[in-house]
């Protein structure tokens, strides 16, 4: 049976094939308001990683969510300091994970709900939202002439 961890430590490899392709684009393409969910690539990228970070915290109890205003990524650089850091957390929380940790329940105010959720609901949730964002990439760099890169499950 496949894990929860062995699915977000492919997002990673995934992850970053999109990064090196997005890194190889003149930055006024990777910027350009594409009028999808995010505009630009780049912010669309940056919302995965935000997702991560935003869960992060509330799995830890933290409150260190470092992602700033899309804008404030002016480089490929920045980006990459951003994806280092999230990433690091997160290899961190899932090499600490427990089976208890996981089935652990965790209350989350949304408006005027209150829903209860498991840890492993939301690290299911964050493998989701990134693939679901990485077909919104797949399909803007079809629109741009580019092949996204080549990615299989175990190289399938």
């Amino acid at each position: 049976m496949i894990s929860i961890v062995e699915l977000l430590r492919y997002n990673e490899e995934i992850r970053h094939k999109y990064f090196e392709t997005l890194a190889s684009l003149p930055w006024d393409e990777l910027v350009k308001n594409r009028e999808a969910s995010f505009q630009s690539l780049r912010n669309i990228f940056i919302h995965t990683m935000g997702c991560s970070d935003y869960w992060l915290d509330f799995l830890l109890g933290e409150h260190r969510r470092t992602q700033g205003r899309y804008e404030e990524y002016e480089n490929v650089k920045d980006i990459l300091e951003y994806m280092e850091r999230v990433e690091a957390r997160m290899r961190i929380f899932l090499d600490s994970l427990t089976p208890s940790r996981l089935a652990m329940k965790y209350k989350r105010v949304k408006s005027d709900t209150t829903i209860e959720v498991t840890g492993e609901d939301v690290l299911i949730h964050l493998f989701e939202e990134e693939v679901h964002h990485r077909g919104e990439l797949i399909a803007l760099l079809w629109q741009m002439g580019i092949e996204p890169p080549a990615m299989g499950w175990k190289n399938l």
